[in-house]
């Protein structure tokens, strides 16, 4: 009896020492999940790593963009403003078309070209790139026109960056410049300059003959164009180059 019992016994004991763990098995399984939490702890912290990053480098990417725009803004704006030189002196040739009426009214006069000199056909004098402000989402630039304040304003900015003296207008333009722009007193504080920049906003939607082209983008700009500061107040014209 004592013999059965004991067998009886060793068998039982024999079941939960296949059915449990070993000491090295525990030990294996407790390392993987050490490790498993070291990996997602070290994710985390390179996740954490790369948005600081993002954060950091995100301002100089969106400053070197609008530097970009502000660039190929320049570049189209004196391209309008040659081609409104051009449409003037080609205009100012016609028999009974002098002052204002010489000037362009749409950016279409613009983009349809001048008469070619012994030819039926139209010279080319503005690219329908050039047509477009690559500052603002609708792309219309805003048209300055003669006497305006925005152009006055202009004026004063470049007497102060140039010291107080305007290189002279070339022969065909001096006599455009006396109706264009009247004849105001230099500044030589900054004061006055920068007090000026409220009326770029009153002639958004001038129309008529225009002298000039400016952006409506009225942010502060990353570059200078003639010592300003802002994009709207950058005016395109033939009249001071």
């Amino acid at each position: 009896m004592t013999n059965l019992r004991s067998k009886a016994d060793h068998k039982i004991c024999g079941l939960c020492s296949t059915s449990s763990e070993s000491p090295a098995e525990v030990d294996r399984a407790a390392l993987r999940r050490s490790e498993a939490g070291y990996t997602l702890v070290a994710l985390l912290a390179l996740m954490t790593v790369i948005a600081l990053f993002a954060m950091a480098v995100a301002p100089s990417v969106q400053q070197q963009g609008q530097r970009e725009r502000e660039q190929e803004a320049i570049f189209r704006g004196e391209q309008v403003a040659e081609s409104i030189r051009l449409y003037y002196i080609n205009r100012r040739g016609t028999v009974g078309i002098s002052g204002d009426a010489a000037l362009p009214r749409s950016m279409d006069d613009l983009l349809h070209g001048v008469p070619k000199p012994g030819s039926s056909k139209t010279l080319q004098i503005l690219r329908p790139s050039a047509a477009r402000d690559p500052l603002t989402i609708e792309g219309e630039w805003r048209f300055i026109l003669p006497r305006s304040n925005a152009l006055i304003d202009f004026q004063q900015s470049l007497l102060f960056y140039a010291g107080g003296v305007l290189p002279p207008p070339r022969g065909e333009l001096a006599q455009l410049q006396q109706f264009a722009v009247p004849q105001i007193i230099p500044t030589n504080t900054l004061g006055a300059v920068s007090s000026s920049s409220s009326s770029s906003s009153l002639d958004d939607d001038a129309t008529g003959p225009f002298i000039g082209v400016a952006s409506r983008s009225r942010r502060d700009s990353v570059l200078t164009y003639y010592g300003i500061e802002r994009e709207d107040q950058w005016i395109f014209t033939p009249l001071f180059r």
